[in-house]
This record gives structure tokens, sequence and C-alpha cells, in this order.
């Protein structure tokens, strides 16, 4: 009840009153008769007191306009963070169904026994409390009810008089005749003072408890129940005695009626107050901020908050574990929706050393190695690489580029796998010579991975190594495409959008499964289980920035680590930096991994010595041996071919190429297919309809491809 309200159940301790005492509660009295007519009126004419209310005041307020706190919630609906009204208060709009159903039986026998009969004004209440006041000369107890508390906290005003009381009563009866019980105490549950800023019942759990008050103890629903009779004097971060000692009453009047078990009043006195006030939620701080900054008073996000405070937490220790000026950004998705689970933006969002209010998901950093699968996926696609091919890692030179390893020492001969395994640079780099540096940024670009070059600059060799500037949401886009099959789906955050996000092209299944089984043996960081999590991690130049990206079969996560202001850290890696994180966080799902789906129609088990010729070896360029580079003269690359059906239609197509140092190899969508000797022009089987790729690959493993269309 409002500060300076008397409760209608029972009496309060008073002192005796003087000559002056008495002169000031007669207008009390005569308020308190007038009350007594006006509810004998409401309950003898239910349908025209309100009516005569209307006309004396107009309508009452139903809260309807009222200036509540925005509530950024999670995919269940759970508080992720609220914001202040503008004029600095927390209050946070509830309902009955938000509260524990044991503090209405409390709140009820304390402050309003008979709410759930009476139409606004309690008569008996009333009539006690007139009786008590002639026999005694004083106040010995009040006559407002919960929906006249409501009707105060709708139009607020500091005097006490007979006509404002008088107008408590009116929108009382009016209120009752507008709205329903539960909507009533919805109003006082969402607008009762509980001291300082804090309106409503739920701002008050969390301020004091921090949690919602769905589940309460009885100890914390008694002081629930005191604190709006007097706010400011009972609110426990002020004087955790006084708090007590109201809470201590309310349990009394519980007791004498009976509605608690004696062992449990034993037991809620017993728990202590505490004096703390608690800080309101703060998770997805930077989703939250953008959330905000719209118009709904509740938007829904698709993170989870569970896993939310989990990675919060992880970042928050990490951070400190690498120093005073290190963040970390960390983004969690459903691979399979595009559902944005965890959006961690930086270590700390209050911490100003680490620039914890910069969104680091979204900052544009060097990805260092972590576009190499992508390098590989479009030499697996394009038919000239197989995990089991042999690549040199040895000196090379392209013009004045020369790339070199990270610890600047070569392998020799390996296989592709275990080049990207390792994150060897020359092959990486020889590979997208081979690929084209503007195909690699074309695709990335189409699957949601646009890559962000120095001014003036256009894409070259170095990209492949870290030399151009990506985002942590895109890098966690586009490993989630190599998750699903070698479709990338846009990330979304807002659980309540309503626009389409169609799947985007950006490997065939085929390669994006070599890629994955390739990551899926990635070696692991010291004390993690291998064999689970397809990852890979990347060191930009300078030790500015460590990442590690990974994904099982349903989850994709993406972990950076570095100083948000772009100064190196010594020793600063992916792998002893960023992938300890990553694995944690997938330890932190709460969920078994799942495993990563099986091999796609066209996948290619063999070992390297099996492998068809061309794929055995790559190395080699184009025209090597001196002759004519290898081509593919019809069909042209993205052509329609109609070649007819029914009776009479021919079952084979027609493929020309020229140059290339025999013997050639032809593949259909990464598929070897029988030829017969050398000629240039060789008929193959139709495919059925929809888009296939064509492959032709030569002896020193130069190829060319096209992709056409059949209907």
């Amino acid at each position: 009840m409002p500060a300076g309200v008397q409760n209608s159940s029972g009496p309060e301790q008073a002192s005796p009153a003087r000559d002056g005492d008495v002169r000031r509660c007669r207008p009390v009295a005569v308020w308190s008769a007038l009350a007594v007519i006006l509810a004998t009126v409401a309950t003898l004419l239910p349908f025209t007191a309100p009516r005569v209310a209307d006309l004396l005041l107009g309508a009452p307020p139903a809260g309807r306009d009222l200036d509540f706190s925005t509530e950024i919630v999670d995919r269940d609906g759970r508080l992720l963070r609220p914001y202040a009204t503008p004029d600095g208060r927390w209050r946070l709009k509830a309902r009955v169904a938000d509260v524990d159903p044991r503090f209405f039986p409390v709140l009820y026998a304390y402050e309003d026994r008979r709410y759930l009969s009476h139409g606004g004004v309690d008569i008996r209440a009333l009539v006690r409390a007139c009786g008590q006041f002639l026999a005694h000369l004083r106040i010995v107890s009040g006559a407002s009810t919960l929906t006249m508390q409501v009707a105060r906290l709708l139009e607020p005003r500091t005097e006490r008089t007979l006509a404002a009381k008088a107008r408590q009563a009116l929108r009382a009866i009016q209120l009752e005749a507008a709205l329903s019980k539960d909507e009533i105490l919805s109003l006082y549950l969402s607008l009762a003072p509980y001291g300082g800023n804090l309106e409503g019942i739920r701002a008050a759990s969390l301020a004091y408890f921090g949690k919602e008050p769905r589940r309460l103890s009885l100890s914390e629903i008694a002081l629930l129940v005191a604190l709006p009779q007097s706010p400011e004097a009972r609110r426990p971060d002020r004087s955790a005695a006084t708090a007590r000692r109201a809470r201590d009453r309310v349990l009394d009047r519980i007791a004498a009626q009976g509605i608690v078990a004696p062992e449990d009043i034993a037991r809620a006195r017993e728990a202590p107050v505490s004096p703390a006030r608690i800080a309101m939620p703060v998770l997805a701080p930077h989703a939250a901020d953008a959330a905000a900054a719209e118009k709904n008073r509740r938007p829904r996000l698709t993170i989870d908050a569970t896993l939310q405070k989990s990675l919060q937490d992880l970042a928050r220790e990490r951070a400190r574990q690498q120093g005073a000026d290190i963040s970390v950004a960390i983004l969690a998705a459903d691979h399979v929706s595009g559902e944005i689970l965890a959006h961690v933006g930086s270590a700390d969002y209050f911490d100003v050393r680490r620039s914890g209010q910069v969104d680091m998901t979204n900052a544009v950093r060097s990805p260092g190695s972590t576009l190499k699968p992508f390098i590989y996926g479009l030499g697996f696609e394009d038919g000239f690489l197989h995990p089991e091919t042999l690549v040199e890692d040895r000196p090379r030179r392209y013009g004045s580029y020369a790339p070199e390893n990270f610890d600047l020492s070569f392998q020799g001969t390996v296989s592709v796998r275990k080049a990207l395994q390792l994150s060897l640079n020359v092959p990486a780099v020889a590979v997208l010579d081979r690929v084209g540096p503007n195909r690699l940024t074309a695709r990335l670009a189409h699957a949601g991975g646009a890559l962000v070059l120095p001014p003036g600059e256009i894409p070259g060799l170095a990209m492949g190594l870290g030399g151009v500037g990506i985002r942590l949401a895109d890098l966690v886009t586009l490993y989630g495409g190599l998750a699903r099959g070698g479709l990338s789906v846009p990330l979304a955050i807002r659980a309540d959008a309503t626009e389409e996000r169609a799947p985007r092209r950006l490997l065939d299944p085929v390669a994006s499964w070599y890629v994955g089984n390739v990551l899926l043996g990635t070696p692991p960081p010291e004390n993690a289980s291998g064999g689970r999590i397809a990852f890979k991690t990347g060191t930009s130049y300078g030790y500015r920035d460590a990442w590690a990206l990974g994904f099982d079969g349903k989850r994709v996560i993406g972990v950076w680590v570095g100083r948000p202001d772009g100064a190196p850290v010594a020793g600063m890696t992916g792998r002893n930096a960023a992938a300890p994180i990553l694995f944690d966080a997938f330890a932190r799902l709460g969920k078994p991994l799942v495993p990563l789906a099986a091999a796609p129609k066209g996948a290619l088990f063999a070992t390297q010595a099996r492998l068809p010729g061309p794929l055995q070896r790559f190395g080699s360029l184009p025209g090597a041996a001196g002759g004519l580079p290898l081509k593919i003269l019809f069909p042209p690359h993205g052509a329609r071919l109609d070649v007819g059906a029914g009776e009479g239609a021919s079952d084979r197509l027609a493929l020309k190429y020229a140059g290339g140092v025999k013997p050639v190899t032809i593949l259909m969508d990464g598929r070897p297919l029988p030829t017969a000797g050398q000629r240039r022009t060789v008929l193959v089987p139709k495919p059925g309809p929809g888009f296939v790729r064509f492959t032709v690959m030569d002896a020193t493993g130069a190829s060319d491809s096209v992709v056409v269309r059949l209907p």
C-alpha cells in the first residue's frame, strides 16, 4: 500500500490521541462515512454507481498509456535486459501469471481480505474503521482496498483530503466495473512502489533478490507485501533491520490467520534480509541496445538466456587471464535455422579499458587463416583437388610475393588434408592462385561473407593468409554454410521477425563435406577431445587477432580474441588464445554434440594411390608442358541446354575441349567418367534435370570447369 495508507486487515500501533489529533481525524471520519455511502450504493446499485462516477469524474484511467520499461527478452520470453523509463524508473510490467501463486493469499490477508468479493470499496472494513474511530477518537485501522490503492497509483496525488479519498473510492468503483480482478491486480503488481526508483514487484524482486518473482520463498513474499506500505523507510538497501521488522509483522499477521504452517513461519523468520541491491540483468547488451532502438517495448530475440550468461561469464574470465586490454567476442548460432543463440560482443560491456561497448562481432578485422577452408573447398568443387591429393609445401614465388609458413619452415610433400589441418600457407596460396582471388571474393560475398579490402586494392593472393577484412558474424555465417552442406543461411537475431531468409550457395555438397571432414581431424588444443568438432583457427599478421571457428551437426560458434584498438599482442595465436575458448563454449551448450552429416552422394573415398591420375598430385600450372591451356569449348559456362526428351531423344551429351596434356580425365559433378580414347569431343551420359558441373583435368593437374543447366 502506498506510504501512509493503513491496511484494512487489523490494527497498527499508534500513540494516544491528543486534541489536535482528534480534530485532524474528524475529516477522516467524514470521508469514511461518505465512503460507506458510496460503497453501499455500489453494492445495491452495481450498474448505476459506475455511471454516476463517470459523470462526476470522467472515464477512469486504465493504465494503458503508462510508460513502462523497455524489456528485451530471449527466445522463451526470459528477461535479457530492461531499460529504465525516461524519468529513470524501473517499471516492469507484471501479470498475475508472472508471480508466485503463494504471494496472493499473503497479500490478501495483509492488505485486503475481501478483494475477490468487494466492488472496489469494502463496506465491512469501512464500518469497522468508523466504529474504531468513534470508540478511540483516533485512527485504529484504515479501509483502503487494493483497488483504491491502484486508483491512487494511476492518479498520484500528494494531498490527503476528504475530496482525494472520495475520488479514490469513486475511481475504485469505476475500475471494478471496467476491468477484471486479475487486470486490477496486474496494475498493482506493476505500479506498487518498492523504494527508490523501483516500481512493481518484478523490479523489486530483481533488485532485492536477483530473480524474477515466479518462485519466491515465504520470507521474500512477506517482504514484498510489506514494502509498498512505506517503501522509503523499509527498503532493505537502506535499513535491513527496518525491512526485517516489517517482514515479520506480515508473518505475524498470516500466522494469526492460520494460512501458513507454523514451521514455515519459523523458517521465514530466520531468513536474513540482505542489505544489498542487485544490478538489473544485462545479457547480450550489444544486441539489446540495437533492439531497444526500435519502438517495440518487448522485442524478443533468438538468444538463449542461459547460454548467453554462460558464454558472457566465459568471455569475461578468459579476457582477464589474457591481459588488462584484451577483449573476447563469441557468437553462437544454430546453422540449420541461422538463429543466433548467444551474442557476446565484448568481454565486459562496462569495462572502458577493454572498450566494452564496442561490438567486436561486427568489427572488421583480419581473418588470418580462417579463409583457407573455402579456398580448398573451391578446389574440391572444381574437381582438381581431393583431401588425399598431394601438394608441395616448398618455397615458391609469385612475382614479388613469396608466401611463408607461420613457423618459417616447410613440410615438403603433404596431403591436402594435412596442409589444411596444419594451416600451411604455401599450399593454400598455390590453390588460391588456381581458383582465383576474384572468384573466392565473389563466392564468399554471395554466401554472406563480404570481404573488405584496403582502399584502392583488388583481390590478390595475400587475402588467403588474412590480407583482407571480415566480421566475426560473417565468418560464422560462412562456417555455418560448410556445416549445412554448402548452403549458408543469413544469421537472424529477432525471433519476432517475419522476413524470409533464403539459403545461399557457398559450395557444392561434396566439396563442403570434404572440408568439414578434414577440419574434424584438426588436432585439438591441450586438454580437449578431438574428432567431435570441425574447427579452424587463425592468427592475423602481427598477432593482432586470434580466431577459432567450429561446428558440429547443429551449431556453429565463432571466437575472436584481441585488443579492440588493433594493437599487437605478443605470442597471441588462434590456437593458444581462441581455440580453448571455442571448445569451452561447445562444452557449455548444455546439450550433446551432434555428429556431422553423412557423406553426400558423389563423395570419393580412396587413398592417394587409388585416386584418378590428375587427382593424385597438385602443383603444376596450366600449359606447363608447353602446350595450349586446357579449355572446355562446349558447352559454354552458364548455358541452358535443351537436349530434348521422349522417344528418339539422345541419352548422351557432347563435350568438347581443347589443349592440355594427355591423358585427360572428365568429371561430372566430381565423379570421373569413362572416356573412349583421347578424342577432343566426348559423348557423356546425359544427367537428370537441374544444374551439372563438367570438369576436364589433364596429366599436369590443369583443369577447366563449366556449369550448365538442363531442363
